[in-house]
């Protein structure tokens, strides 16, 4: 063996050797207190009462924004924002996310060959209306949990109504304002 190969192994020797003694004088000079009891529940869980629904999302209405929004700040926000994922225009492709073209008015998970999530395929009984895209908008993920929509949300109300506006202005089935 060569001079080296005898470092590297009385190194790796000293190693070991400095940390057993390590451990052992640190097992005398420390006394763990043994608990009583075992911290972790081995056998049946105490009875727990039903579990309390999760409040439902809210977010201030947006009927009262809708008069004054602006469609084309809308559209530039969806521009920017949402136009990686989705398209606006009429038989437009789906993208990461679903056409919106007609989105107001219509049906949850109605737009053929998407591949909605669960939560959102729940929903098919119910249209897009206002406040539901209002507060789909604001945080997907908390207006419909389990949403595969990995969007932060839209904070600002005058934004949202904005966007909706511009949704209402591509959707020729769109309900009246509110």
């Amino acid at each position: 063996m060569s001079l080296e190969a005898n470092k590297a192994f009385a190194a790796v020797l000293t190693a070991g050797i400095t940390f057993m003694v390590a451990g052992f004088v640190g097992g005398l000079v420390v006394h763990p207190h043994r608990l009583e009891t075992s911290a972790i529940q081995v056998g049946d869980a105490p009875a727990a009462g039903p579990a309390a629904a999760p409040a439902p999302y809210e977010v201030e209405p947006i009927a009262p924004l809708l008069a004054s929004a602006n469609p084309d700040n809308g559209r530039t926000l969806v521009q920017r924002q949402c136009a990686a994922c989705h398209t606006f225009d009429e038989g437009g492709r789906n993208g990461v996310g679903p056409n919106l073209h007609g989105v107001v008015g219509r049906q949850h998970a109605a737009v053929a060959g998407f591949n909605y999530s669960n939560a959102n395929k729940a929903q098919a009984d119910h249209a897009w209306g206002y406040e539901e895209l209002n507060r789909f908008i604001s945080s997907p993920a908390k207006a419909m949990p389990g949403t595969r929509m990995a969007y932060a949300g839209l904070n600002a109300a005058q934004q949202r109504a904005d966007v909706i506006a511009y949704l209402r202005s591509i959707s020729p089935s769109a309900p009246p304002l509110p």
